[in-house]
């Protein structure tokens, strides 16, 4: 008996398994944590939301009326348009005559953002720095003349009001919260297009450029007319405002900093409550101390501030801090990098006392300080004196390649130093290590020198196969070098 199989429905059920398995092939393949929900950002709904807290601010400043300048001015900009160089002695402007009454002529144009409801804005010092009237327009085309509230170079934050009520005001980010590599967006005034919104990444946090404050670094486009203007995260709230940029053009190339708006909103506080900011100082001059010096001096890593000079009569010459003296902690945080002390101490009330965590040769010690206030600079007093001369002594240090004498009395109290050595002559490895003659070597080694004597039973002692670390003074300022031996 034959028997005849009917293959349709198996066929069928096959195909149906297949299909099943490639639907699952399909779906299998597990997308990453990381890679989770990861899109494109949009910004359009944070315009929206933020644009409307966003100002325009031009400036004006006094000009006494010039004449003769039309002319001059379309030329430059025929020359300008074309791209045909400005010739040499042709007149760049308009000329003020004497005599002639001052006007208010255009200044600059920046940007900024409203702090509160009732027309506080936030912008940058130097947007406002010395003009006579400042216009703020909103979004809505509405132009107020603004006062300025107060203005700090230092930080290059200033607030101004303006008459108006009912104004939407900006939410300021936690700063904890703030990531690298996060999206970040800016409105401003970019070469005065109002308006204009630019994105980017954040590239670094607590980036040291030496000034007052550490900045946000971003990949943001900005340009001259953004300054001022609130840089955005995807929250919609303020993290920072956009202040400079790094450029060899002047305008854009990829990097751009902004003040970190819990320190802008701090200083923003004092602004409206005294028009100015008072900061903490203790009277040093510091520099970064390398990691070479702080491994031969014991202190371990490369942290903290170096103490280069003590003001005469200030906090810190009170204190006991001396130049040499490694400044490691203040009021108990630990100092990462010299640039943190000026930060932390400017952040003190003057007035209150604190304590400096110093290392001097070899040990730390804990010296209590009361904060004095910021003052103006003041110019450097030049001081003329004829010290006595003494011959050079030979001895040990000329294994260094040194020729000292002892320091004189007059020298001792000039540089507020209780002994030393002056080197007389340099040459060799004392050279290469950067000592010069005049130089006023304090310590060797970690060891305190009162004269000659003392200094040549100090190098006695130290094995001439390593490295030596002598502190010296080169006029006010305190410095290591380390001298290396058959180098």
């Amino acid at each position: 008996m034959m028997f005849k199989w009917n293959l349709k429905p198996l066929r069928g059920c096959l195909a149906a398994a297949l299909m099943a398995v490639a639907t699952i092939g399909a779906i299998a393949p597990v997308t990453p944590a990381w890679a989770q929900n990861r899109t494109l950002p949009d910004f359009t709904d944070l315009v929206e939301q933020v644009g409307p807290s966003v100002v325009n601010i031009r400036t004006l400043e006094k000009a006494r009326a010039a004449t003769g300048g039309t002319t001059d001015e379309q030329m430059l900009e025929f020359f300008k348009r074309f791209g045909i160089p400005v010739p040499p002695n042709m007149p760049r402007g308009p000329r003020a005559e004497p005599g002639q009454p001052e006007q208010d002529r255009p200044r600059g144009v920046g940007s900024g953002f409203i702090l509160t409801s009732d027309g506080l804005v936030m912008t940058n010092a130097h947007v406002v720095e010395g003009a006579t009237e400042v216009l703020v327009t909103l979004t809505d085309n509405r132009e107020f003349k603004a006062k300025i509230i107060g203005a700090d170079k230092r930080t290059d934050v200033a607030v101004v009001k303006i008459e108006a009520t009912g104004l939407q005001a900006v939410k300021i980010a936690d700063m904890g919260r703030l990531k690298v590599g996060e999206w970040v967006m800016a409105i401003g005034s970019p070469f005065g297009l109002e308006n204009t919104v630019t994105a980017g990444i954040v590239s670094a946090k607590q980036r040291d450029t030496g000034d007052y404050l550490p900045f946000i670094q971003t990949d943001v486009a900005i340009n001259p007319g953004n300054s001022g203007g609130p840089l955005i995260n995807m929250r919609g709230e303020v993290v920072g405002i956009n202040s400079q940029i790094y450029s060899r053009s002047g305008g854009f190339q990829g990097i751009s900093f902004a003040i970190p708006i819990d320190e802008a909103v701090r200083v923003s506080e004092q602004l409206r409550t005294s028009g100015r900011v008072t900061r903490g100082r203790i009277g040093v001059q510091i520099d970064q101390i390398s990691k070479e010096v702080a491994e031969s001096i014991g202190l371990g890593r490369a942290q903290g501030a170096f103490v280069r000079g003590v003001e005469s009569g200030a906090p810190a010459d009170k204190a006991g801090i001396e130049a040499g003296d490694v400044i490691t902690k203040f009021d108990g945080k630990v100092i990462d990098k010299a640039s943190d002390l000026p930060r932390m101490v400017g952040n003190i009330k003057p007035g209150t006392k604190a304590v400096v965590t110093v290392f001097r040769r070899g040990s730390a010690r804990d010296l209590p300080i009361t904060i004095a206030e910021v003052e103006a600079d003041k110019a450097p007093v030049q001081k003329a004196s004829k010290p006595e001369v003494k011959p050079p002594v030979a001895g040990p240090a000329q294994a260094l390649g040194l020729a000292i004498g002892e320091v004189t009395d007059i020298q001792k109290k000039e540089l507020k130093i209780k002994g030393g050595v002056k080197v007389e002559s340099v040459e060799g490895i004392a050279s290469r290590a950067g000592l010069r003659e005049g130089d006023v070597i304090v310590s060797i080694a970690n060891t305190e020198v009162a004269g000659v004597k003392e200094f040549d039973a100090a190098l006695v002692k130290i094995d001439k196969s390593k490295p030596v670390t002598v502190l010296f003074r080169r006029g006010e300022l305190a410095q290591f070098a380390v001298i290396r031996p058959g180098r």
